[in-house]
């Protein structure tokens, strides 16, 4: 009796859970894209650029703003938020507003509610200048959104009045083919990473003094992570060896490559041989949920994984409630091991490389950001009575002095210049006040996660001080992740329309079974009948509207 007890109140727990789920996203209308607060960000050229206008580009210190007052729309950086709780609060803004001669009212939804928070303003009417969004996750896609009313389309405005982005989008016609719909439409200002060393920084990460107290080495193949994952369990007594995030969705965390790569598959859309598939129906994805499911019946990944957040997943790994997880070079390796070591001194961490299931194999996947970020991107409204301002205020970043600020700060404060190259002093790297650094760049710079410029490497090579954090990069960055990712594709607006419809319900059913599967709700058996229902859905045609965009950007 006891017995079926427990396991009726834990269906129960997980029907709750899974109807949360369902809830919430009939309640947000877009499905957000995940948060970065590691991603690095590109350079707008040598780092000679920094001291002058080249090609057009505006060199002056300030944005010709003629202090104007506009309204900003935006959530704020997890790591920026652990130190300070408004914008206004937060150097780096100051410092913007004081470059540019514009004073901004900070209008900040709730953290990780953007999505709920973006639906009830626009259906209010009541539109800031700008909104720094994730449009191209917008139902119906950027061109919906301006045909609609909500911002405008910014090829005149880009044209006139933001001679810096318009510039660097000339020199780079891949990165500016990738920031327009299918119609042509510039529609916002985008945060680049068009260097390839920036948008590798996540992977699997462990404790590496427990691995050498049980006589472990890092584990490379699914065998080897069931044999570690069991000692963290069964000799440690460790709660939950293995947590990742599920938020904003059941297996965020690991969509990036962790597990499921390792059966040849990612969880979303991926390319094969030139050919867009959805591997949430391919046989891969039923190997990883059964994988899964054991190893969640043997208590080995986290009871609560499909609630875990950034917060819940630093306790864990901070407290050895967990010992495994797959996060950032920086907000991960950066910010926990300090943190650990002050309380044990003996406590490391290390990198391991995305799971194969054969010892010798490549991975095919790992994270991989896009050179186009989908969050950090700034739109304007078609409300603002300022649009010349907010473009010139916009443009400010992709301009030389403009770069700098972005990505390292203020110079004599938090970097100097030694021949030439910009140096972060330590008030980043030994921050006074105990932040990581990863909060103190979050302080006075946008170079650890994202917004309207170009990511500098320079900001990596030392962002990325530790030796544990250097390797990290280097093995996670050794998969075949370029070959399988699908790039930002333009698509016209009844694509985006109808991929949006489809996309909302098969993906809300790929999270709602896959939790069913993994907690033990639904028999493995279901699977098939699972994808059948995911093909009555669209996700055929999803596949092939993918496809459709995916051979029109492929054209020269």
């Amino acid at each position: 009796m006891r017995r079926r007890s427990m396991r009726l109140m834990a269906a129960a727990a997980a029907t709750v859970a899974i109807l949360a789920l369902v809830g919430c996203r009939e309640s947000a209308s877009v499905r957000t894209a995940g948060k970065n607060p590691d991603a690095p960000k590109q350079s707008i050229g040598s780092p000679s650029d920094a001291g002058g206008s080249r090609d057009g580009r505006d060199g002056s210190g300030t944005g010709s703003g003629d202090g104007a007052a506009m309204t900003y729309w935006a959530e704020l950086n997890g790591n920026a938020a652990s130190a300070r709780q408004r914008f206004q609060d937060v150097p780096f803004f100051q410092e913007w507003q004081r470059e540019t001669g514009v004073k901004l009212t900070f209008i900040q939804p709730p953290s990780n509610q953007a999505k709920e928070a973006i639906n009830v303003m626009l259906a209010s009417g009541k539109l800031p200048d700008m909104i720094e969004y994730e449009w191209a996750n917008f139902p119906g896609g950027p061109e919906k959104a301006i045909k609609d009313g909500y911002i405008l389309r910014l090829n005149d405005v880009i044209d006139r009045y933001a001679p810096n982005l318009k510039a660097y989008l000339r020199e780079h016609p891949d990165i500016d083919k990738q920031i327009r719909t299918a119609g042509g439409s510039y529609y916002m200002f985008p945060f680049v990473q068009n260097d390839d060393r920036l948008r590798t920084y996540q992977g699997p990460i462990l404790r590496k003094d427990w691995l050498d107290e049980l006589g472990m080495d890092v584990p490379e193949t699914i065998d080897d992570w069931h044999l570690v994952l069991k000692a963290f369990k069964q000799r440690k007594g460790i709660e939950a060896p293995l947590t990742f995030l599920g938020v904003p969705y059941p297996l965020f965390g690991i969509e990036g490559g962790g597990f499921i790569g390792a059966f040849g598959i990612k969880k979303g859309f991926y390319l094969e041989d030139g050919k867009v598939k959805y591997g949430a129906q391919e046989p891969g994805y039923k190997s990883f949920l059964a994988l899964f499911r054991d190893w969640y019946a043997e208590g080995l990944i986290d009871p609560n994984f499909a609630a875990v957040d950034s917060e819940t997943q630093d306790v864990s790994m901070l407290t050895g409630r967990s010992g495994a997880s797959i996060w950032n070079a920086g907000a991960g390796i950066g910010t926990w091991l300090p943190v650990l070591q002050q309380h044990d001194p003996s406590a490391e961490l290390v990198a391991a490389p995305y799971p194969v299931l054969h010892r010798g194999d490549r991975p095919a996947f790992g994270q991989l950001a896009p050179a186009v970020g989908s969050s950090g991107g700034v739109a304007i409204s078609s409300a603002s009575p300022n649009v010349e301002q907010a473009a010139r205020l916009l443009d400010f970043g992709y301009g030389p002095k403009g770069h700098m600020l972005f990505n390292f700060g203020i110079e004599g404060v938090s970097y100097e210049m030694k021949d030439g190259y910009p140096h972060y002093t330590d008030l980043i790297l030994n921050n006074p006040e105990k932040l990581a650094p990863s909060q103190a760049l979050a302080m006075y710079t946008r170079a650890s996660y994202f917004g309207p410029f170009v990511q500098d490497v320079r900001y990596m090579e030392q962002y990325y001080e530790m030796p544990e954090q250097k390797e990290a990069i280097r093995l996670w960055g050794d998969t075949d992740a370029t070959e399988h990712t699908l790039p930002a594709t333009p698509k016209t607006e009844k694509e985006n329309a109808e991929l949006s419809a489809i996309m909302q319900d098969a993906e809300t059913l790929t999270d709602e079974m896959s939790l069913k599967f993994i907690l033990g709700i639904e028999p493995m058996e279901g699977f098939d009948a699972y994808v059948e229902e995911l093909k009555l859905l669209g996700i055929d045609r999803a596949v092939e509207i993918q496809q459709t965009a995916y051979d029109r950007f492929r054209q020269p």
